[in-house]
């Protein structure tokens, strides 16, 4: 698993070593990474922006006690039934997000939404394009994200049930990461900016977390050189870009407009040992082949 970048060490999990030699010498096909989405959720506080962090529990099967930021797969049912939605047409967030295909845009945004509503409550959803829902604690939220949680219905369905929209308009791609080639578990991830929206709260609903906590960027970054905290490569990135923006207006104004280029991190084997290279380090090859995303 890729470490978090600074100091600690950069060698590569044992049980990946074989697979990084396999890769190298062509006898390894690299397994398809699954779309998914994750959101950086924002608040402004008196001296700056703080972002809504997870540590994952040691159980879970990807990233266990790594701080992460809400989020998972892109579920069919996202593809399947997309919902009602104000704010960029499907082909701008397609062009935005680097798909080729509209519809799997839509559906990353979807999951973004979704996703963030399922582990933390928070709902990017309002009764028309410039109003949000004000409160999510009720009974009838917890039901519904429940049913969500369980696959027995589909954010699209709910959201057109309650006469809501899902609001696009309130979510900011920010960069994309894209699961190692050599890692048995790959995922290509989308991850969004979103404030909190007002009268909402983030809350710990998920039962993936074991932790969670508002943070100042810089705060969490120095906490992981110190020891503190645990985090993939693209988590830490993600934070670090945040860090020269001072209000949650400035960064959502300084998301990226043009397409977003995938990073990967990469093997380097020398010697029967391997360490990770990550993007803009020498060595590094450079952009992702979209095509073998596809």
């Amino acid at each position: 698993m890729l470490p978090t970048p600074g100091p600690p060490a950069r060698d590569v999990d044992a049980r990946l070593v074989a697979r990084a030699e396999a890769l190298r010498a062509g006898g390894l096909t690299p397994v398809r990474p699954r779309h998914s989405s994750t959101v950086l959720l924002l608040r402004d506080r008196a001296d700056g922006i703080e972002v809504y962090v997870v540590r994952r529990r040691s159980t879970m099967a990807f990233a266990p006690g790594m701080y992460a930021f809400p989020g998972g797969s892109v579920d069919r049912r996202d593809v399947a039934e997309p919902p009602p939605s104000t704010g960029p047409t499907v082909r701008q967030w397609a062009d935005r997000l680097g798909f080729t295909d509209a519809g799997l845009a839509l559906a990353s945004v979807c999951a973004a939404a979704r996703e963030t509503f399922e582990e933390t409550g928070v709902l990017l959803a309002g009764p028309g394009p410039d109003r949000v829902v004000a409160d999510t604690t009720g009974e009838e939220y917890d039901a519904a994200r429940m049913a969500l949680v369980g696959g027995d219905t589909s954010f699209g369905a709910f959201l057109a049930r309650r006469g809501l929209l899902l609001r696009a308009d309130l979510l900011a791609p920010w960069t994309r990461w894209v699961t190692p080639r050599v890692e048995e578990r790959r995922f290509d991830t989308r991850f969004f900016l979103a404030a909190l929206p007002a009268g909402q709260r983030a809350r710990d609903v998920s039962g993936e977390a074991d932790r969670v906590a508002w943070t100042r960027p810089a705060d969490a970054l120095a906490a992981v050189h110190a020891g503190q905290m645990r985090m993939l490569a693209p988590t830490y990135a993600a934070l670090d870009a945040l860090t020269p923006h001072r209000g949650v207006a400035d960064a959502l104004a300084a998301a990226p407009t043009d397409s977003l280029t995938g990073h990967m991190p990469e093997v380097a084997v020398e010697a029967g040992t391997a360490r990770w290279l990550l993007p803009g380090e020498p060595g590094h090859t450079g952009a992702v082949d979209e095509g073998e995303l596809r």
